[in-house]
């Protein structure tokens, strides 16, 4: 299956607040927000996935997700969280409609 890719949803993330916010990680620093992929279809580490299965996530929060840092539970928390918070921000933006 191909992957969705969208450069729009990419550079959305550009000056964005980051929405992982893990505690005691994030570094809440604009300038380093990203727009991080969230491994979502059980893929490889590494492996990317569609571009709507991702958040905002400044360098140490992608760090920390990229790492495997924290717990499974911890890190499923903090994925999902961020990335319903990344998708009410393209809501509210018009990137992506209902």
């Amino acid at each position: 299956m191909k992957l969705f890719k969208s450069r729009k949803l990419r550079n959305s993330a550009h000056n964005q607040e980051c929405t992982m916010n893990v505690a005691g990680v994030c570094s809440y620093n604009n300038e380093t927000v990203v727009l991080a992929h969230i491994n979502t279809d059980g893929g490889a580490i590494g492996a990317k996935t569609d571009d709507f299965s991702a958040c905002f996530c400044c360098h140490e929060c992608h760090f920390w997700l990229d790492t495997n840092q924290g717990s499974e539970k911890d890190r499923l928390f903090y994925t999902r969280r961020a990335m319903v918070r990344t998708w009410r921000v393209w809501l509210e933006e018009g990137l992506i409609k209902v």
